[in-house]
């Protein structure tokens, strides 16, 4: 390692996250850190990538600036990505590593003496168990465990102060948390005048379709808004290995005729969907922040979310949005009934959603990063 404080010239940063924003499995998490990282290369630092591939997928990619080099896979990743980045810091010096802890950690202090700075979305916690088997989850929710003692020499950034309170509660200190949250593109995601919104109540969902995100409560829900009459329709974009547990609860149910999974769509066609839905719905239990809320709110489209971390912060209640106990599906019958039947109270939440996440850009978050990334350099050669 260079021993000196190399803050008057760019950066040299080595970013580790499972996935990139070219996976066909990437979310919210790969987008948060594709957005603020390709900002920080096109301000002259050197950022290269260490992710998993998939079938197909060339070994190396150059995506807005940050080289990335593709090793081992969805389940093998967190074994081949520290040998891939050991060989590559034998040829190339870093200033710090960042590792996205989206998933299992990759403990990178144990294998390296750079500065690392984890940056963490969110933690699973025991909501882990309600999306995959008892092994696994055992595995993830014993490493996040681990986390406070492994990474105890380091800076962390969290996107949100449900997730600081998380790590803190585990057991890492307050002053080593930075609470830096995510941004959206104001000048894409705003409202159009020429788009109408959809001719009936439509509840929209975008994201990965995966057990732990409860989208079966709105399935669930809108069946009671059926039977009290109330014409509403939903519509569920994403793909994810839930899709056919949810499609044959909506057979079950008889509601074939009102619920429509589109599959994946695209930007163009999601911001289409921001602006003519209703209500963009999201139950989840445990979120690290919830881009796409923030998004619909910039598009002046009310949201109704579980009252759970991280949408606390990205719906402002009474104000973007409803939050509502997460699972409770007559509650969120509730909910939809309140917003679905009154235009004034949709138009208000609107403007005030748009007010409220007009704070969060994409320039102040990578802004918040360089300073962030900069004081750990300087902290471990001081």
């Amino acid at each position: 390692m260079n021993p000196a404080v190399p803050l008057d010239r760019p950066l040299r940063i080595l970013l580790l996250n499972w996935q990139d924003v070219e996976n066909p499995e990437a979310g919210g998490a790969e987008i948060h850190a594709h957005e603020i990282f390709g900002r920080l290369a096109e301000r002259g630092h050197e950022v290269r990538a260490i992710v998993s591939g998939w079938t197909g997928a060339p070994r190396s990619a150059l995506i807005d600036n940050i080289a990335f080099l593709r090793v081992g896979g969805r389940y093998s990743y967190a074994y081949r990505a520290p040998v891939a980045a050991q060989r590559l810091l034998r040829q190339w010096q870093a200033d710090v590593i960042v590792e996205d802890i989206n998933k299992v950690p990759l403990f990178t202090p144990c294998w390296t003496r750079y500065p690392v700075v984890p940056l963490v979305p969110h933690l699973f916690g025991t909501t882990v168990f309600r999306e995959t088997n008892l092994a696994m989850g055992s595995i993830v929710w014993t490493s996040e465990r681990m986390i406070p003692r492994v990474y105890r020499n380091c800076l962390f950034q969290a996107i949100s102060r449900s997730t600081a309170t998380d790590l803190n509660e585990r057991g890492v200190p307050g002053e080593a948390v930075s609470v830096i949250p995510p941004g959206i593109d104001h000048e894409y995601y705003c409202p159009d005048q020429e788009t109408q919104r959809a001719n009936v109540p439509t509840i929209l969902y975008v994201g990965r379709l995966k057990r732990y995100k409860g989208i079966d409560v709105l399935i669930k829900a809108l069946a009671k808004l059926r039977d009290r009459q109330v014409d509403a329709q939903l519509v569920i974009a994403g793909r994810g290995n839930d899709r056919y547990r949810l499609e044959g609860l909506t057979k079950s149910l008889d509601l074939q005729d009102r619920v429509d999974f589109v599959g994946y769509i695209d930007e163009v066609e999601k911001l289409h969907r921001l602006r003519s839905a209703w209500v963009l719905a999201y139950p989840s239990p445990k979120e690290g922040w919830g881009i796409t809320v923030v998004e619909a709110s910039a598009c002046g489209t009310p949201v109704i979310a579980s009252d759970s971390p991280g949408l606390r912060e990205s719906v402002r209640a009474g104000e973007s949005g409803l939050l509502v106990p997460h699972g409770i599906v007559e509650l969120w019958v509730q909910a939809f009934e309140k917003v679905l039947s009154d235009p004034d109270l949709r138009g208000r939440m609107g403007t005030e959603g748009q007010s409220h996440v007009s704070q969060f850009s994409w320039e102040r978050a990578a802004d918040e990063t360089e300073a962030h990334l900069k004081g750990a350099v300087r902290d471990a050669f001081n």
